[in-house]
């Protein structure tokens, strides 16, 4: 696991400096698709030979690192997106993309020393927290009067995120009131099949073992698992197989109360036990594929379009026609369902959960002009921004006819734009995402079941028993995480006993910092509930 990283992260780095190199040289059509398509980072440079409208000065040479969007496609060069925004910020603007959520990969570009002007990454983490001490990123409080939305965005209810008054970026926290995140599984195969949406535990284990041993896709082979799911993010804790714990009644997402009123980790409430039992059954029956932790989301999805399994965890809205038309490619007749998470024996249920962390966009001190840095950032979050990476400009990628927009999709591809409607690469991912906007373009063929998705989804949120992660989760969170998913794949997996194996996680979970996360986190809870 460890050797995959690491090869991984080298992978990543050498790509990021030959694209540095195309940058300098000038990108052919050849190696920006193939830095893009392999998914390991692609970039993009463009200039406008007119410059800024309004000014003389030469173009700002700036750089954004930022990590991607795996709906999008890969960046283009001579994209005329790109050539407008440094038109109107007169900017030449440098575009280096790490696949989405490789945060790490973002901090070994910046443990580099090769610092872009402008940066995006999760938050609050203790690679923030550090940048933030050793002076690599800048206060945006001395460009308030430059950057009017993100300061009216700062003021509505971020005031958390300042460190001594000073604000260090923009958090952009998604997911708080929505949620697209719920149960998929190839419709097509529970029609023939003749199952309905499984709605409770029973009927959804009784689903997968249909589609383990009925052989759905008419191979004549015993090679399809019943579910398939996927990795976490490094440093981040296994959340995938929680709906089953949820569905045993475990009642928070994040920690649980002791007889005591006290803070504990979640899995020492009974819910969990029960949960991981029912899963080791389902794991020796082999409805869960084995290798589900060396998989990152795209390579889960490929198993799933490749009719390797039935269902699988995953986002919708605005994926419903990406998922469904990749399916469709290799299974003509394939059809994507989704349903609610399955529901225990009492009747609870559950799956999506509020976030603790967001997107941070902020300025280095490598930026020789943090006030132009700042305005990019701010571009990127107003109408005006936001407008020319969801529709283009006016008369070359659409036009209008009163409230409607007509899309020029020739010319839209030319540039990256997703088809029907769909944006410009660098329009989510870095200040906001489609589903925390709505923004569904009027051509979508799917916007029904899109918006039907994220109301099923939100509909199962899962609370957290502390609302604010805390600094010694931030600086322990990742190492009791590893030790967690190293435990709950070990219980999983039937090579350690439940009660052992529950009782050695949490002494080792506590060794790791645990201890220290407990302290803090209960400090926290009788802070957040002291007058009720």
């Amino acid at each position: 696991m460890m050797h995959w990283r690491e090869k991984s992260m080298k992978k990543w780095v050498v790509l990021a400096m030959a694209a540095a190199l195309v940058i300098t040289a000038g990108c052919s059509d050849k190696v920006a698709n193939k830095a893009g398509s392999n998914g390991n980072g692609n970039s993009s440079s463009n200039s406008s030979s007119n410059g800024s409208t309004s000014s003389t000065e030469k173009p700002y040479e700036l750089v954004y690192l930022t990590t991607g969007d795996q709906g999008a496609k890969p960046l283009v060069p001579n994209d005329r997106i790109i050539a407008e925004i440094n038109k109107r910020l007169n900017i030449k603007l440098t575009i280096k993309i790490a696949p989405e959520f490789s945060y790490d990969k973002i901090n070994v570009a910046i443990a580099s020393g090769d610092l872009p002007d402008v940066v995006t990454t999760q938050y609050p983490s203790s690679s923030v927290s550090q940048w933030i001490k050793e002076g690599i990123l800048l206060p945006l409080n001395d460009y308030f009067d430059k950057i009017p939305t993100i300061k009216a965005k700062l003021d509505n209810g971020l005031q958390w995120t300042a460190v001594d008054g000073k604000y260090y970026g923009y958090p952009f926290v998604s997911g708080m009131e929505k949620s697209n995140y719920t149960v998929q599984f190839r419709q097509d195969w529970l029609d023939k099949l003749g199952l309905q949406h499984p709605k409770t535990l029973d009927e959804f284990e009784a689903a997968l073992k249909a589609i383990v041993e009925k052989d759905p896709d008419g191979n004549g082979k015993a090679d399809t698992f019943g579910y398939i799911t996927n990795k976490p993010v490094p440093g981040d804790a296994l959340t995938a197989f929680d709906f089953v714990l949820y569905a045993y009644g475990l009642p928070d997402a994040d920690y649980v109360l002791n007889d005591k009123g006290e803070v504990i980790p979640r899995f020492e409430h009974p819910a969990f036990k029960a949960g991981i039992e029912e899963l080791r059954k389902w794991y020796k029956e082999k409805l869960i594929d084995p290798e589900y932790i060396l998989y990152d989301r795209p390579a889960k999805e490929q198993k799933f379009f490749q009719s390797k399994a039935g269902v699988m965890d995953g986002p919708l809205f605005r994926h419903v026609s990406r998922i469904e038309g990749s399916l469709k490619q290799v299974n003509p007749n394939g059809v994507l369902g989704y349903a609610p998470p399955p529901a225990g024996p009492d009747g609870k249920q559950g799956m999506a959960t509020h976030p603790k962390t967001a997107l941070f966009t902020a300025v280095t001190n490598k930026a020789k002009n943090p006030e132009k840095a700042a305005e990019f950032i701010e571009f990127m979050l107003s109408k005006e921004g936001r407008d020319l990476l969801q529709l283009g400009i006016e008369g070359i990628h659409y036009t209008k006819q009163g409230d409607k927009i007509i899309y020029n999709e020739a010319e839209r591809e030319k540039d990256g734009f997703a088809p029907n409607g769909w944006s410009h690469p660098l329009a989510w991912g870095n200040v906001t995402w489609p589903i925390d906007e709505d923004y569904l373009p009027q051509t979508e063929p799917n916007i029904d079941r899109a918006r039907d998705s994220v109301k099923v989804a939100s509909q199962y949120f899962v609370p957290n028993l502390v609302t604010r992660r805390t600094d010694a989760e931030i600086e322990y969170g990742k190492a009791v995480n590893e030790v967690y998913n190293q435990y709950f794949v070990d219980l999983l997996n039937g090579k350690i006993d439940v009660d052992k194996g529950i009782e050695e996680l949490g002494e080792k979970w506590r060794q790791a910092g645990g201890n220290e996360i407990l302290k803090s986190v209960n400090e926290e809870y009788k802070k957040e509930n002291a007058n009720q």
